[in-house]
């Protein structure tokens, strides 16, 4: 009976060391909380404020070949009024930014969207005029050959704007990362998601002219193209709402604005120019 024991006893210990490195050895399943994006699809809706460089605008026509050097122009923001920023029927009164966009990949995604900002040449300013003009007014006192000369810019003179506005029709390839992957949190409920964009468009303006003595214009036109770098915060939330905030930044060349009801008239000119947007949206799964 003794033996009987020894050989319980040593069977029983075995049987324990054995579950016990059984348990030690068997996998553990990780949870996997990185960010799914891939077959996305997004919009958002939002507005900007705007900076612009100063320019050299140049005016062609029959009876004119200027120049304006260092010409300062300014946004034109609108005051805030629920009914014009949020009443659809009013969407090209204040300065807004809209986008759509497509995830091809879990962290790249390509867009299309119009940036619709408001360029208004400051009015009342100095500058430097080259060239000549030779209106068929005989008597106009801006006729005369000009060779870097001062010139005061006033409303008599010249009125120049975009503001219906400085139409940036673009796409944007972007990248986007959730800090959450990188930090292991889980990010159903919250994302904070960093991105950079670079972009390319053309510029559509609604360009509102009064050239000296000639009749005012006002019309859609194409008129030049532009490129843009983006950088920007987004928070989403519960994986479908969100909200942006970005800095971007560009340059743009308008060789071909109209600026009078004549064919034979228009002006050009290139500047860069700094954005700062404010933008909600709403994102969800498209393709699977």
């Amino acid at each position: 009976m003794y033996k009987a024991l020894i050989v319980c006893l040593f069977i029983g210990i075995s049987t324990e060391v054995y579950s016990q490195e059984t348990t030690i050895t068997s996998p553990i399943t990780e949870i996997d909380l990185k960010t799914k994006n891939k077959g996305k699809f997004y919009f958002y809706w939002g507005w900007n404020k705007s900076q612009y460089s100063y320019s050299d605008l140049t005016f062609k026509g029959d009876d004119y070949n200027f120049t304006l050097y260092n010409v300062a122009a300014k946004d034109r923001q609108t005051q805030w009024d629920a009914d014009v920023y949020m009443n659809p029927t009013n969407i090209s009164i204040p300065q807004t930014v809209g986008r759509i966009g497509y995830y091809f990949h879990d962290h790249w995604n390509i867009s299309i969207g119009v940036d619709h900002m408001k360029y208004v040449m400051v009015s009342q300013q100095f500058a430097t005029i080259d060239g000549y003009i030779d209106l068929k007014t005989p008597d106009s006192e801006f006729n005369g050959v000009y060779d870097n000369a001062p010139i005061y810019i006033d409303e008599d003179f010249l009125e120049f704007e975009h503001t219906d506005g400085l139409n940036y029709v673009n796409v944007e390839l972007s990248r986007v990362d959730n800090l959450g992957d990188h930090l292991q949190w889980n990010s159903k409920k919250i994302q904070l998601n960093v991105l950079e964009s670079v972009g390319v468009g053309v510029l559509y303006p609604k360009t509102n002219t009064t050239l000296m003595s000639k009749e005012r214009y006002d019309a859609y036109h194409l008129s030049g193209f532009g490129l843009s770098l983006k950088g920007g915060v987004n928070l989403t939330l519960f994986n479908h709402f969100f909200v942006q905030a970005e800095l971007k930044a560009g340059y743009f060349t308008m060789p071909n604005i109209r600026t009078t009801t004549s064919s034979a008239d228009s002006a050009s000119q290139d500047f860069f120019f700094f954005q700062r947007n404010i933008s909600f949206g709403y994102i969800f799964q498209l393709i699977k």
